[in-house]
Formats: C-alpha cells, sequence, structure tokens
C-alpha cells in the first residue's frame, strides 16, 4: 500500500504570518468538520517546534503511531480524522533544538513516509511565517490552496499579507481567510465587542479579491474544550464558534471539488 500524499485528493494548508492568532486552533476544528460533513480528512501537524495538535485532539502524551515495514507511520485515528505530528514521535517537553534544514528533513518525512490512505482532505496546520517549512511543503506537496489565517488588528494583517504573498509567489491559489478572534461576548451582559477591531480579515480578504471563510469569536468555551483535547465542533455543535467552522469548512470543501489540483511548483527566489 502507497505512503505519502499521492493518495490524498486534496492538500490544504492553513496558515499565517505571525504566531498567536489561534491557527492550529482553526486547523483542527476545520479537519474535524470536515470529517463531520462525511469526508475523509487527515492532519498533519507541520510545526515541527511547537506541535500542537497532539493536546488539541486529545491524544495523550507518549502514544506513538504504529510503524509498519520498518519506515511507514500510520497515522493517529484521532477525534474521527488521521493525524501525524511531531508530538507524536517526541514528548512534550522535548525541544526540537534543529536548524532549518533538519526541521525541513523532518517534515519531508512525515509527509512522504506516512500512509495517509485514501483522505478526501489533508488539512496542513503550518508553524508561522514564510520560511523553509512553507517552502518545503510547496515542493513536495501539490498544495490545492491555502487558508490564511489572522486576527483584526493591524499588526497581524501585516503578517497575513506576507503570507498571502508567499502562497501568490510559489502559485497556491488562496482559498480564503478566517478572521479568529473577531469579537467576545460578555458572559453576564451578553454585550459584543470587537476588541481586536472588526473589519481587517474582511478588508484583506476583498485586497486580494479573495473571500472571508468566518468570523470566529474570543470564546473561553473554544479554549477550555481544546486545552480538554475535544475541539469545539465536537464538544458543542452549536456553539457559535463551532457553527462558524463547519460553514467554513463546507465552503472549503465545495470550492475544492469545482478546482482541479494544481500541479506542484517550481520555486525560485528573486528580489
Amino acid at each position: 500500500m502507497v505512503q505519502g500524499v499521492s493518495t490524498v485528493k486534496h492538500v490544504v494548508a492553513i496558515a499565517s504570518g505571525k504566531g498567536g492568532v489561534g491557527k492550529s486552533t482553526v486547523s483542527v476544528n476545520l479537519a474535524v468538520a470536515a470529517a463531520q460533513l462525511g469526508f475523509k480528512a487527515g492532519l498533519l501537524d507541520a510545526d515541527i517546534y511547537g506541535p500542537s495538535q497532539a493536546r488539541l485532539l486529545g491524544v495523550a502524551d507518549g502514544v506513538m503511531p504504529e510503524v509498519v515495514e520498518e519506515k511507514i507511520f500510520l497515522p493517529i485515528e484521532a477525534q474521527g480524522v488521521a493525524s501525524m505530528s511531531m508530538a507524536f514521535l517526541t514528548r512534550e517537553k522535548t525541544a526540537m533544538v534543529w536548524r532549518g534544514p533538519m526541521a525541513s528533513g523532518a517534515l519531508q518525512q512525515m509527509i512522504e513516509s506516512t500512509r495517509w490512505g485514501d483522505l478526501d482532505v489533508l488539512f496542513v496546520d503550518m508553524p508561522p511565517g514564510t520560511g523553509d517549512i512553507q517552502l518545503t511543503l510547496s515542493q513536495r506537496t501539490q498544495l490545492s490552496g491555502v487558508v490564511v489565517v489572522t486576527t483584526p488588528q493591524d499588526i497581524a494583517l501585516i503578517d497575513a499579507r506576507r503570507a498571502v504573498e508567499m502562497f501568490n509567489k510559489v502559485s497556491v491559489p488562496v482559498l480564503g481567510m478566517i478572521q479568529n478572534m473577531a469579537t467576545h461576548v460578555c458572559s453576564n451582559c451578553g454585550h459584543e465587542d470587537p476588541i481586536f477591531g472588526s473589519e481587517g480579515g474582511e478588508n484583506l480578504a476583498n485586497e486580494y479579491d479573495s473571500r472571508l471563510l468566518a468570523n470566529i469569536p474570543l470564546s473561553r468555551r473554544i479554549r477550555e474544550t481544546s486545552d480538554a483535547g475535544e475541539p469545539i465542533v465536537l464538544a458543542e455543535p452549536d456553539n457559535a464558534g463551532a457553527l462558524a467552522y463547519r460553514d467554513a469548512a463546507s465552503v472549503i470543501m465545495a470550492s475544492l471539488d469545482k478546482a482541479a489540483r494544481p500541479a506542484a511548483p517550481t520555486i525560485s527566489m528573486t528580489d
């Protein structure tokens, strides 16, 4: 049986220009939501230095993937999705003190040595930035598209633009933007307050002739369910955040069905 992503219909990167915007939480909820919609979904944690998907999926520290034929990983099934993460190969307290080429090599091995099977979609939780990992993924897989995660404030949008520009340079289509921490609803009085701003994600989508896939609220329940290893789309399917994630996953999957899988890009560096 073949390993690698050759049996995966679509590979979708979930990216951001900076850390702290909730990209990993968005990634796991989109993957689980896609599974809830009836698709065979997978989740690759490409954040080599700060893998978090084991915790978000409720996989206990120390649980490792089964190895077959001495070198092939079988993904860990958790919350309805097939998953692989550096967190499954180390312990929570292990620090990856590696230079860039070593991290890129580790990602390449996870991509090529995992037996993903016949998936409809593999979501890839990217690390922040526009460096080695992003280029390795673009070179080693035929990305069907990227979803850019941002928060509404200007400082986050600056870095989100860099992410969009980077994927434009390597000819990866931007499927849309997700604005996280879009608004806060007071648990006492119900007052809604866009504490980080309100229209940054929508303006960014318009700037690049894209679309805003979802506004995800700043929610204590999303944080609590994430920490507990049960994504909000499973823990509280009628929660406003869960509904937004599910709607976004539905739009993403519909757009992938309409688009042909692009050829892998040739990457060259220019000024």
